[in-house]
């Protein structure tokens, strides 16, 4: 546990967002290995994946949901710097599909509940900034909108711990200011007594609200319906759903039906929409149908990218890892998509959020004390 007491921090200051196209470019835009320039110079069939790069090259992707923090517990040795065949996600590949910012997911195996869950949440949290200190050429650890703009701009993929599951709390506040102490940003709010179907319960309620006043984002991806809308009522800051798609489109049952989603947009949330082929389709254009979707459903300010590599679940064609964003891009593009709004799904929209979420909990801590509720108390 060294290495989570070295690194206690204080949030970092807000910086100031740029506009449109301001920011420097945060990775090289290297081509795929396997491109080449097309054989016959009367096509220019890598026009689409160029204008790809370079659009990302400025507004590089802030991805959802990383596995791979887990997946790398279980490996004896690997190296993220030359490139690692058994992992999904690498550096060179996040250089490769310019992804500035990841979400790092804490999620334990299901089932996973009490002092257990605690001490798996812990040791993930660890692990992560023992990977971030080995490779800081790569990677940084980022606490606030501000310190990812800083990592950004120093060429680094910004590294956010979260989500972690409801469970990793024990039903505590205490243990949720101690996560959010060693760097905890985003909790799922799913498999716990106080969010469930019938929403939030007194407790759950006095969980978001200490939520806001830390910073620490909800997500409601694998939410019930009533937990997500009981969350929309009581908090004030926006909430992130990390993996879900439309289920208008696949009916999946972590994907948003449209009301649901329309309820997301109105209040300033944002759906990060996943990679797999199980949640979205076997081809890149399944992916790309979703991304319309949503944007119609919710508006183009509540849409956002979620790899959800090294989770263990099959990808769609031409988007197998880390590296494969361009070609997403590349799409979208093709379906008319303008430069403004790949600019909000790759990586403004995450700003905001987390703009929003410090904005809210520096209120907050004027306002409110740590609270000293337990579920028993308000629960019974």
């Amino acid at each position: 546990m060294a290495d989570l007491q070295d690194d206690l921090h204080t949030a970092g200051e807000i910086g100031e967002l740029g506009e449109v196209g301001e920011l420097t470019e945060p990775f090289p835009a290297e081509p795929y290995p396997s491109e080449s320039p097309a054989a016959d110079p009367g096509q220019d069939d890598e026009a689409p994946l160029r204008r790809a790069r370079a659009l990302l090259a400025a507004h590089p992707v802030a991805d959802g949901y990383s596995g791979l923090a887990w997946t790398l517990r279980h490996l004896h040795w690997y190296d993220l710097e030359l490139g690692e065949s058994s992992v999904d996600t690498d550096i060179p590949r996040l250089r490769r599909g310019h992804v500035g910012a990841l979400f790092w997911s804490l999620h334990l195996p299901d089932g996973r509940r009490g002092d257990g869950a605690v001490a798996d949440t812990v040791e993930q949290l660890d692990l992560v900034k023992s990977v971030t200190r080995a490779y800081p050429e790569g990677l940084r650890l980022a606490h606030s909108a501000g310190e990812v703009t800083d990592a950004r701009h120093c060429g680094r993929a910004a590294v956010l711990l979260g989500p972690a599951g409801a469970a990793a709390l024990g039903d505590s506040l205490a243990v949720l200011r101690a996560l959010h102490v060693l760097g905890l940003r985003v909790l799922t709010l799913s498999g716990v007594s106080w969010a469930g179907e019938a929403g939030l319960t007194r407790f759950g309620q006095e969980v978001v609200r200490e939520m806001n006043r830390l910073g620490v984002i909800t997500d409601l991806s694998g939410a019930c319906e009533e937990t997500a809308r009981a969350t929309f009522a009581v908090s004030k800051a926006p909430a992130l759903c990390t993996r879900s798609a439309a289920r208008a489109l696949r009916p999946h049952p972590a994907n948003l039906p449209d009301g649901l989603l329309a309820e997301l947009g109105a209040a300033g949330g944002l759906c990060m929409v996943p990679l797999t082929a199980e949640q979205t389709g076997p081809t890149v254009r399944d992916v790309a149908d979703h991304l319309d979707h949503v944007r119609a459903v919710a508006g183009p300010q509540s849409v956002g990218l979620s790899g959800t590599y090294d989770t263990g679940t099959a990808h769609p064609q031409e988007l197998g890892d880390a590296s494969c964003y361009p070609r997403l891009i590349a799409e979208l593009l093709h379906r008319g998509w303008s430069e403004a709004d790949i600019a909000l799904l790759t990586w403004e929209n995450v700003q905001r959020v987390l703009c929003a979420a410090d904005f809210t909990a520096r209120a907050a801590q004027e306002r409110r004390q740590p609270s000293t509720a337990t579920i028993t108390e308000l629960d019974g």
